[in-house]
Protein backbone atom coordinates (compact mmCIF):
# COMPACT_ATOMS: atom_id res chain seq x y z
CA UNK A 1 0.00 0.00 0.00
CA UNK A 2 1.32 3.44 -0.93
CA UNK A 3 2.10 5.85 1.88
CA UNK A 4 2.18 9.65 1.91
CA UNK A 5 3.70 12.34 4.12
CA UNK A 6 2.30 15.87 4.03
CA UNK A 7 3.63 19.04 5.63
CA UNK A 8 1.47 22.17 5.67
CA UNK A 9 2.85 25.65 6.28
CA UNK A 10 1.15 29.00 6.77
CA UNK A 11 -2.22 30.11 8.02
CA UNK A 12 -5.25 28.16 9.29
CA UNK A 13 -6.89 28.49 5.87
CA UNK A 14 -3.96 26.65 4.33
CA UNK A 15 -4.20 24.06 7.11
CA UNK A 16 -7.77 23.32 6.03
CA UNK A 17 -6.55 22.82 2.46
CA UNK A 18 -3.90 20.41 3.72
CA UNK A 19 -6.46 18.41 5.70
CA UNK A 20 -8.63 18.11 2.60
CA UNK A 21 -5.71 16.99 0.44
CA UNK A 22 -4.81 14.37 3.04
CA UNK A 23 -8.39 13.07 3.07
CA UNK A 24 -8.38 12.92 -0.73
CA UNK A 25 -5.14 10.92 -0.73
CA UNK A 26 -6.50 8.50 1.86
CA UNK A 27 -9.65 8.09 -0.19
CA UNK A 28 -7.40 7.15 -3.11
CA UNK A 29 -5.75 4.34 -1.21
CA UNK A 30 -2.79 6.12 0.37
CA UNK A 31 -2.02 5.82 4.06
CA UNK A 32 -0.27 8.40 6.19
CA UNK A 33 3.40 8.01 7.02
CA UNK A 34 4.96 9.43 10.17
CA UNK A 35 8.12 10.59 8.41
CA UNK A 36 9.06 11.65 4.86
CA UNK A 37 11.73 8.95 4.61
CA UNK A 38 9.05 6.27 4.96
CA UNK A 39 6.67 7.70 2.32
CA UNK A 40 6.14 6.92 -1.36
CA UNK A 41 4.65 10.40 -1.89
CA UNK A 42 6.05 13.47 -0.10
CA UNK A 43 3.88 16.62 -0.30
CA UNK A 44 4.73 20.12 0.92
CA UNK A 45 1.72 22.46 1.09
CA UNK A 46 3.37 25.89 0.94
CA UNK A 47 2.68 29.48 1.99
CA UNK A 48 3.51 32.56 -0.12
CA UNK A 49 2.05 35.45 1.88
CA UNK A 50 5.31 37.31 2.58
CA UNK A 51 9.01 36.78 1.90
CA UNK A 52 9.66 35.09 5.25
CA UNK A 53 6.87 32.59 4.58
CA UNK A 54 8.19 31.86 1.10
CA UNK A 55 11.68 31.26 2.45
CA UNK A 56 10.31 28.89 5.10
CA UNK A 57 8.44 27.00 2.38
CA UNK A 58 11.55 26.64 0.21
CA UNK A 59 13.54 25.36 3.17
CA UNK A 60 10.80 22.83 3.95
CA UNK A 61 10.86 21.60 0.34
CA UNK A 62 14.65 21.18 0.40
CA UNK A 63 14.50 19.35 3.74
CA UNK A 64 11.81 17.02 2.39
CA UNK A 65 13.89 16.38 -0.73
CA UNK A 66 16.88 15.44 1.41
CA UNK A 67 14.84 13.19 3.70
CA UNK A 68 12.78 11.23 1.16
CA UNK A 69 13.80 7.72 0.26
CA UNK A 70 15.03 6.79 -3.27
CA UNK A 71 12.13 6.52 -5.71
CA UNK A 72 9.65 8.61 -3.70
CA UNK A 73 7.85 11.47 -5.47
CA UNK A 74 8.13 15.01 -4.17
CA UNK A 75 5.19 17.34 -4.88
CA UNK A 76 4.95 21.03 -4.05
CA UNK A 77 1.46 22.50 -3.80
CA UNK A 78 -0.29 25.40 -2.05
CA UNK A 79 0.10 29.15 -2.41
CA UNK A 80 3.75 29.15 -3.50
CA UNK A 81 2.98 26.64 -6.25
CA UNK A 82 -0.06 28.63 -7.40
CA UNK A 83 1.73 31.98 -7.40
CA UNK A 84 5.14 30.94 -8.78
CA UNK A 85 4.45 27.64 -10.56
CA UNK A 86 6.81 27.81 -13.55
CA UNK A 87 9.51 29.74 -11.71
CA UNK A 88 9.42 27.28 -8.83
CA UNK A 89 9.62 24.26 -11.14
CA UNK A 90 12.71 25.70 -12.85
CA UNK A 91 14.40 26.65 -9.57
CA UNK A 92 13.88 23.31 -7.79
CA UNK A 93 15.06 20.35 -9.88
CA UNK A 94 14.55 18.18 -6.80
CA UNK A 95 10.76 18.50 -7.20
CA UNK A 96 8.81 16.06 -9.38
CA UNK A 97 5.62 18.13 -9.64
CA UNK A 98 4.55 21.68 -8.84
CA UNK A 99 0.75 21.68 -8.60
CA UNK A 100 -1.43 24.69 -7.80
CA UNK A 101 -4.91 24.73 -6.30
CA UNK A 102 -7.22 22.01 -7.51
CA UNK A 103 -4.64 20.13 -9.60
CA UNK A 104 -4.04 16.44 -9.04
CA UNK A 105 -0.94 15.60 -7.03
CA UNK A 106 -0.97 11.85 -7.68
CA UNK A 107 -0.73 9.90 -10.96
CA UNK A 108 -4.02 8.80 -12.42
CA UNK A 109 -3.59 5.13 -11.56
CA UNK A 110 -5.28 2.56 -9.31
CA UNK A 111 -4.41 3.12 -5.63
CA UNK A 112 -2.50 -0.15 -5.37
CA UNK A 113 -0.39 0.50 -8.49
CA UNK A 114 3.29 1.08 -7.77
CA UNK A 115 4.37 4.70 -7.66
CA UNK A 116 6.61 5.66 -10.61
CA UNK A 117 10.23 6.12 -9.62
CA UNK A 118 10.45 9.57 -11.18
CA UNK A 119 7.95 11.61 -13.13
CA UNK A 120 8.79 14.48 -15.43
CA UNK A 121 8.89 17.73 -13.47
CA UNK A 122 6.04 19.96 -14.63
CA UNK A 123 4.45 23.16 -13.39
CA UNK A 124 0.72 23.85 -13.19
CA UNK A 125 0.76 26.17 -16.22
CA UNK A 126 2.29 23.55 -18.51
CA UNK A 127 -0.37 22.85 -21.20
CA UNK A 128 0.21 19.10 -20.92
CA UNK A 129 -1.40 19.09 -17.48
CA UNK A 130 -5.18 18.77 -17.36
CA UNK A 131 -7.39 21.58 -16.14
CA UNK A 132 -8.21 21.78 -12.46
CA UNK A 133 -9.73 18.46 -11.46
CA UNK A 134 -11.42 19.47 -8.20
CA UNK A 135 -12.59 22.49 -6.24
CA UNK A 136 -10.35 22.69 -3.19
CA UNK A 137 -12.82 24.89 -1.30
CA UNK A 138 -15.60 22.32 -1.65
CA UNK A 139 -13.45 19.23 -1.20
CA UNK A 140 -14.67 16.96 1.64
CA UNK A 141 -12.51 16.43 4.70
CA UNK A 142 -11.90 13.66 7.18
CA UNK A 143 -12.41 13.63 10.94
CA UNK A 144 -10.35 16.01 13.06
CA UNK A 145 -7.43 14.71 15.05
CA UNK A 146 -7.91 17.18 17.90
CA UNK A 147 -10.97 18.40 19.83
CA UNK A 148 -11.19 21.56 17.72
CA UNK A 149 -11.21 22.23 13.97
CA UNK A 150 -10.79 25.07 11.52
CA UNK A 151 -13.64 25.37 9.03
CA UNK A 152 -13.00 27.53 5.97
CA UNK A 153 -16.19 29.29 4.87
CA UNK A 154 -14.89 31.26 1.88
CA UNK A 155 -11.94 31.55 -0.46
CA UNK A 156 -10.24 34.66 -1.84
CA UNK A 157 -10.84 38.33 -1.11
CA UNK A 158 -12.50 41.29 -2.82
CA UNK A 159 -10.43 43.90 -0.98
CA UNK A 160 -7.33 45.43 -2.51
CA UNK A 161 -5.16 46.32 0.46
CA UNK A 162 -1.95 47.95 -0.67
CA UNK A 163 0.36 45.36 0.91
CA UNK A 164 -1.49 42.12 0.12
CA UNK A 165 -0.99 39.89 -2.92
CA UNK A 166 -3.48 37.22 -1.85
CA UNK A 167 -6.29 38.26 -4.27
CA UNK A 168 -3.83 37.86 -7.17
CA UNK A 169 -3.48 34.11 -6.59
CA UNK A 170 -6.46 33.20 -4.37
CA UNK A 171 -8.89 35.20 -6.50
CA UNK A 172 -12.03 37.16 -5.54
CA UNK A 173 -14.14 36.13 -2.58
CA UNK A 174 -16.13 32.97 -3.13
CA UNK A 175 -18.35 31.90 -0.25
CA UNK A 176 -19.53 28.37 0.40
CA UNK A 177 -23.20 27.58 0.81
CA UNK A 178 -24.22 27.79 4.44
CA UNK A 179 -25.89 24.37 4.20
CA UNK A 180 -22.58 22.78 3.21
CA UNK A 181 -20.72 24.50 6.04
CA UNK A 182 -23.29 23.45 8.63
CA UNK A 183 -23.17 19.88 7.34
CA UNK A 184 -19.37 19.85 7.65
CA UNK A 185 -19.60 21.21 11.19
CA UNK A 186 -22.18 18.58 12.13
CA UNK A 187 -19.95 15.83 10.71
CA UNK A 188 -16.98 17.11 12.72
CA UNK A 189 -18.98 17.40 15.94
CA UNK A 190 -21.16 14.32 15.67
CA UNK A 191 -18.82 12.08 13.72
CA UNK A 192 -16.25 11.98 16.45
CA UNK A 193 -12.52 11.98 15.87
CA UNK A 194 -9.69 9.52 15.84
CA UNK A 195 -8.08 10.25 19.18
CA UNK A 196 -10.83 11.68 21.38
CA UNK A 197 -14.55 12.02 21.88
CA UNK A 198 -15.33 14.59 19.19
CA UNK A 199 -14.84 18.18 18.14
CA UNK A 200 -15.89 20.64 20.81
CA UNK A 201 -14.71 23.92 19.24
CA UNK A 202 -15.25 25.14 15.68
CA UNK A 203 -13.04 27.98 14.41
CA UNK A 204 -14.49 29.69 11.34
CA UNK A 205 -11.83 31.16 9.04
CA UNK A 206 -11.69 33.10 5.78
CA UNK A 207 -9.59 35.87 4.33
CA UNK A 208 -12.45 38.32 4.95
CA UNK A 209 -14.71 36.44 7.34
CA UNK A 210 -17.13 39.26 8.15
CA UNK A 211 -17.95 39.59 4.42
CA UNK A 212 -18.95 35.94 4.18
CA UNK A 213 -21.95 35.41 1.90
CA UNK A 214 -22.06 38.86 0.36
CA UNK A 215 -20.96 37.44 -2.98
CA UNK A 216 -23.93 35.07 -2.84
CA UNK A 217 -26.48 37.72 -1.84
CA UNK A 218 -28.79 39.59 -4.18
CA UNK A 219 -27.25 42.79 -5.56
CA UNK A 220 -28.40 46.22 -4.50
CA UNK A 221 -28.85 48.06 -1.24
CA UNK A 222 -32.55 47.31 -1.08
CA UNK A 223 -31.86 43.59 -0.88
CA UNK A 224 -29.48 44.13 2.03
CA UNK A 225 -31.33 46.82 3.99
CA UNK A 226 -32.60 45.41 7.26
CA UNK A 227 -31.46 41.89 6.43
CA UNK A 228 -29.44 39.82 8.86
CA UNK A 229 -25.85 39.67 7.58
CA UNK A 230 -24.95 36.21 6.24
CA UNK A 231 -22.07 35.82 8.70
CA UNK A 232 -24.46 36.48 11.61
CA UNK A 233 -26.89 33.83 10.36
CA UNK A 234 -24.08 31.36 9.80
CA UNK A 235 -22.61 32.01 13.23
CA UNK A 236 -25.96 31.25 14.84
CA UNK A 237 -26.39 28.02 12.86
CA UNK A 238 -22.90 26.78 13.69
CA UNK A 239 -23.15 27.75 17.35
CA UNK A 240 -26.36 25.72 17.64
CA UNK A 241 -24.25 22.62 16.89
CA UNK A 242 -20.82 23.30 18.38
CA UNK A 243 -20.08 23.79 22.06
CA UNK A 244 -17.71 26.62 21.15
CA UNK A 245 -17.64 28.74 18.01
CA UNK A 246 -14.79 31.16 17.35
CA UNK A 247 -14.20 33.64 14.51
CA UNK A 248 -10.76 34.55 13.16
CA UNK A 249 -9.87 37.58 11.00
CA UNK A 250 -12.46 40.37 11.15
CA UNK A 251 -12.02 43.59 9.18
CA UNK A 252 -12.96 46.55 11.39
CA UNK A 253 -15.15 48.14 8.70
CA UNK A 254 -17.34 45.02 8.66
CA UNK A 255 -17.62 44.61 12.43
CA UNK A 256 -21.23 45.74 12.76
CA UNK A 257 -23.24 45.91 15.98
CA UNK A 258 -25.28 42.80 15.02
CA UNK A 259 -22.07 40.85 14.46
CA UNK A 260 -20.58 41.98 17.77
CA UNK A 261 -23.79 40.98 19.56
CA UNK A 262 -23.83 37.60 17.78
CA UNK A 263 -20.22 36.87 18.78
CA UNK A 264 -20.93 37.75 22.41
CA UNK A 265 -24.04 35.57 22.38
CA UNK A 266 -21.96 32.49 21.51
CA UNK A 267 -20.22 32.66 24.88
CA UNK A 268 -16.86 33.04 23.11
CA UNK A 269 -16.42 36.84 23.04
CA UNK A 270 -13.13 36.64 21.15
CA UNK A 271 -12.49 39.39 18.58
CA UNK A 272 -9.59 39.05 16.15
CA UNK A 273 -9.53 42.49 14.50
CA UNK A 274 -7.37 43.06 11.44
CA UNK A 275 -6.28 46.67 12.16
CA UNK A 276 -2.74 46.76 10.62
CA UNK A 277 -2.04 50.32 11.86
CA UNK A 278 -3.77 53.29 13.50
CA UNK A 279 -2.40 56.34 11.62
CA UNK A 280 -5.08 57.62 9.26
CA UNK A 281 -2.61 58.87 6.59
CA UNK A 282 -0.78 55.56 6.62
CA UNK A 283 -3.98 53.49 6.57
CA UNK A 284 -5.09 55.52 3.54
CA UNK A 285 -1.87 54.48 1.78
CA UNK A 286 -2.64 50.90 2.78
CA UNK A 287 -6.12 51.31 1.27
CA UNK A 288 -7.56 50.46 4.64
CA UNK A 289 -10.44 51.74 6.77
CA UNK A 290 -10.34 53.63 10.04
CA UNK A 291 -7.94 55.24 12.47
CA UNK A 292 -6.89 54.85 16.08
CA UNK A 293 -9.78 56.89 17.47
CA UNK A 294 -12.41 54.82 15.65
CA UNK A 295 -10.73 51.60 16.68
CA UNK A 296 -10.64 52.64 20.33
CA UNK A 297 -14.34 53.55 20.20
CA UNK A 298 -15.18 50.13 18.81
CA UNK A 299 -13.03 48.34 21.39
CA UNK A 300 -14.69 50.31 24.19
CA UNK A 301 -18.17 49.45 22.86
CA UNK A 302 -17.26 45.75 22.78
CA UNK A 303 -16.01 45.83 26.36
CA UNK A 304 -19.13 47.65 27.52
CA UNK A 305 -21.22 44.82 26.10
CA UNK A 306 -18.81 42.07 27.22
CA UNK A 307 -16.33 43.18 29.92
CA UNK A 308 -14.48 39.84 29.66
CA UNK A 309 -14.09 40.08 25.87
CA UNK A 310 -10.72 39.07 24.47
CA UNK A 311 -9.23 41.24 21.73
CA UNK A 312 -6.42 40.40 19.33
CA UNK A 313 -4.98 42.29 16.37
CA UNK A 314 -1.99 42.45 14.03
CA UNK A 315 0.08 45.40 12.84
CA UNK A 316 2.54 46.12 10.04
CA UNK A 317 5.69 48.08 10.84
CA UNK A 318 7.72 49.90 8.20
CA UNK A 319 5.02 50.38 5.56
CA UNK A 320 6.24 52.85 2.90
CA UNK A 321 5.93 56.40 4.18
CA UNK A 322 5.58 55.44 7.86
CA UNK A 323 6.92 58.34 9.90
CA UNK A 324 8.02 58.61 13.49
CA UNK A 325 4.74 60.39 14.19
CA UNK A 326 2.83 57.44 12.72
CA UNK A 327 4.84 55.08 14.88
CA UNK A 328 4.25 57.15 18.01
CA UNK A 329 0.51 56.98 17.33
CA UNK A 330 0.71 53.20 17.24
CA UNK A 331 2.68 53.03 20.49
CA UNK A 332 0.12 55.28 22.19
CA UNK A 333 -2.73 53.20 20.79
CA UNK A 334 -1.30 49.99 22.24
CA UNK A 335 -1.20 51.58 25.69
CA UNK A 336 -4.76 52.88 25.34
CA UNK A 337 -6.31 49.78 23.78
CA UNK A 338 -4.84 47.23 26.23
CA UNK A 339 -5.30 44.40 23.75
CA UNK A 340 -4.99 40.88 25.09
CA UNK A 341 -2.95 39.68 22.14
CA UNK A 342 -1.18 41.32 19.20
CA UNK A 343 1.17 40.27 16.43
CA UNK A 344 3.68 42.56 14.72
CA UNK A 345 5.19 42.06 11.28
CA UNK A 346 7.73 44.01 9.24
CA UNK A 347 6.48 45.21 5.87
CA UNK A 348 7.18 42.79 3.03
CA UNK A 349 7.48 44.31 -0.45
CA UNK A 350 5.29 42.06 -2.59
CA UNK A 351 5.40 42.23 -6.37
CA UNK A 352 2.13 43.16 -7.98
CA UNK A 353 0.85 45.12 -4.95
CA UNK A 354 0.27 48.86 -4.77
CA UNK A 355 2.81 49.21 -1.97
CA UNK A 356 5.64 47.70 -4.01
CA UNK A 357 5.97 50.89 -6.08
CA UNK A 358 5.39 53.46 -3.35
CA UNK A 359 8.11 55.98 -2.55
CA UNK A 360 9.64 56.44 0.91
CA UNK A 361 10.38 52.79 1.53
CA UNK A 362 11.36 52.33 5.19
CA UNK A 363 14.77 50.68 5.83
CA UNK A 364 14.36 47.13 7.13
CA UNK A 365 16.51 47.86 10.19
CA UNK A 366 14.20 50.73 11.20
CA UNK A 367 11.09 48.58 10.68
CA UNK A 368 12.55 45.87 12.93
CA UNK A 369 13.43 48.45 15.59
CA UNK A 370 9.87 49.78 15.56
CA UNK A 371 8.53 46.24 15.73
CA UNK A 372 10.59 45.54 18.84
CA UNK A 373 9.34 48.71 20.52
CA UNK A 374 5.74 47.67 19.89
CA UNK A 375 6.36 44.12 21.04
CA UNK A 376 7.96 45.30 24.26
CA UNK A 377 4.89 47.36 25.14
CA UNK A 378 2.43 44.65 24.11
CA UNK A 379 4.26 41.83 25.89
CA UNK A 380 3.95 43.74 29.16
CA UNK A 381 0.25 44.40 28.54
CA UNK A 382 -0.42 40.75 27.70
CA UNK A 383 1.43 39.61 30.81
CA UNK A 384 -0.63 41.96 33.03
CA UNK A 385 -3.90 40.86 31.48
CA UNK A 386 -2.97 37.21 31.92
CA UNK A 387 -1.94 37.80 35.54
CA UNK A 388 -5.37 39.35 36.17
CA UNK A 389 -6.90 35.92 35.49
CA UNK A 390 -5.11 34.31 38.43
CA UNK A 391 -7.68 33.21 41.01
CA UNK A 392 -10.46 33.10 38.41
CA UNK A 393 -12.46 30.03 37.50
CA UNK A 394 -12.49 29.23 33.79
CA UNK A 395 -13.89 26.46 31.65
CA UNK A 396 -11.07 25.01 29.55
CA UNK A 397 -10.94 22.59 26.64
CA UNK A 398 -8.14 20.05 26.98
CA UNK A 399 -6.40 20.01 23.59
CA UNK A 400 -3.74 17.46 24.52
CA UNK A 401 -2.30 16.03 27.73
CA UNK A 402 -1.36 18.88 30.05
CA UNK A 403 -2.47 21.66 27.67
CA UNK A 404 -5.83 23.39 27.51
CA UNK A 405 -7.50 26.61 26.39
CA UNK A 406 -10.28 28.82 27.70
CA UNK A 407 -12.37 31.12 25.51
CA UNK A 408 -9.55 33.68 25.87
CA UNK A 409 -7.08 31.68 23.76
CA UNK A 410 -7.38 30.77 20.09
CA UNK A 411 -5.64 27.53 19.07
CA UNK A 412 -2.05 27.70 17.82
CA UNK A 413 -1.65 31.49 18.07
CA UNK A 414 -2.25 32.50 21.70
CA UNK A 415 -0.98 31.31 25.06
CA UNK A 416 -2.14 28.12 26.73
CA UNK A 417 -3.44 26.90 30.08
CA UNK A 418 -1.25 24.27 31.70
CA UNK A 419 -3.38 21.62 33.43
CA UNK A 420 -2.74 18.18 35.02
CA UNK A 421 -1.83 15.63 32.35
CA UNK A 422 -4.40 13.14 33.59
CA UNK A 423 -7.31 15.29 32.36
CA UNK A 424 -8.82 13.55 29.30
CA UNK A 425 -8.17 15.12 25.91
CA UNK A 426 -11.38 16.62 24.57
CA UNK A 427 -12.92 17.23 27.98
CA UNK A 428 -14.34 20.57 29.11
CA UNK A 429 -13.22 21.18 32.68
CA UNK A 430 -13.78 23.99 35.16
CA UNK A 431 -10.42 25.04 36.55
CA UNK A 432 -9.06 27.64 38.91
CA UNK A 433 -6.10 29.61 37.59
CA UNK A 434 -3.23 29.33 40.05
CA UNK A 435 -0.44 31.17 38.27
CA UNK A 436 0.79 32.90 35.15
CA UNK A 437 4.06 33.40 33.27
CA UNK A 438 4.09 35.61 30.19
CA UNK A 439 1.31 34.40 27.88
CA UNK A 440 0.66 31.12 29.70
CA UNK A 441 -1.47 30.18 32.70
CA UNK A 442 -1.39 27.31 35.22
CA UNK A 443 -4.60 25.86 36.56
CA UNK A 444 -6.05 22.86 38.39
CA UNK A 445 -9.56 21.44 38.29
CA UNK A 446 -11.81 23.34 40.65
CA UNK A 447 -13.58 20.18 41.73
CA UNK A 448 -10.29 18.66 42.91
CA UNK A 449 -9.39 21.78 44.84
CA UNK A 450 -12.83 21.86 46.49
CA UNK A 451 -12.64 18.22 47.55
CA UNK A 452 -9.11 18.69 48.86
Amino acid sequence: MNRYWLETLGCPKNQVDGDKLAHRLEGGGYRRSHAPEDADLVVVNTCAFIEAARQESIEAVLEAAAARRPGARLVVTGCLAERYGDELARALPEVDLVAGFGHTIVPEAPPEAPVPVRLTRRAVKDPVLPASSFDLLELPRGPAEQPWAYVKVAEGCDRRCGFCAIPSFRGPQRSRRSEDIVREVADLVEGGARAHGGVREIVLVAQDLASYGRDRSEPGRAARRGAVPPIVRLLGEVDAIAQRTRLLYLYPSSLTDPLVEAVVATGVPYFDLSLQHVSRPLLAKMRRFGDGSRFLDRIESIRRLAPDATLRSSFILGYPGETEEDHDRLLAFLEDAQLDWAGFFPFSREEGTAAAGLPDQVPEELAIQRLRECAEIQDAITERRRRALVGRRLEVLVDRPGRARSVHEAPEIDGIVQVPEELPVGSLVTVEVSGSAGPDLWARPFELRASA
